[in-house]
């Protein structure tokens, strides 16, 4: 049997871990939705107001919301008894570079790290 064996330096555990819990949690169409909402939307919007925007229930866009959260697609603060939530531009915008880097067109290995 064959084995494909890379040139380069494969991609360290911790990047390996981090790149696949950004895919999780794109792997959801209501996440997917709810990013793109929260984007174009272009300032922080609280629960509420998301879910009148999305037609999704307020437990729904809450579970979404934190996964969205944990791996910092979204930035969450609190203002007095409500959280609002916006876009982490910063993370999305090392994405790319994390997709170069699995691909092995990023010869460090280490291409999405800069934006954590």
């Amino acid at each position: 049997m064959n084995e494909i064996r890379p040139t380069g330096p494969l991609i360290d555990a911790e990047a390996a871990e981090r790149y696949a819990a950004w895919f999780k949690a794109l792997a959801d169409p209501t996440r997917v939705r709810l990013l793109h909402l929260i984007a174009v939307e272009g300032r922080p919007m609280a629960v509420g107001e998301i879910v009148e925007r999305a037609s999704v229930g307020q437990s729904t866009v809450s579970h979404h919301l934190k996964i969205l959260a944990e791996v910092r697609f979204v930035l969450a603060e609190r203002q007095g008894t409500s959280t609002r939530y916006e876009v982490n531009r910063t993370c999305l915008a090392v994405f790319p570079a994390a997709v170069r880097t699995i691909l092995g067109e990023d010869s460090t290995g280490q291409g999405a790290d800069r934006g954590r």
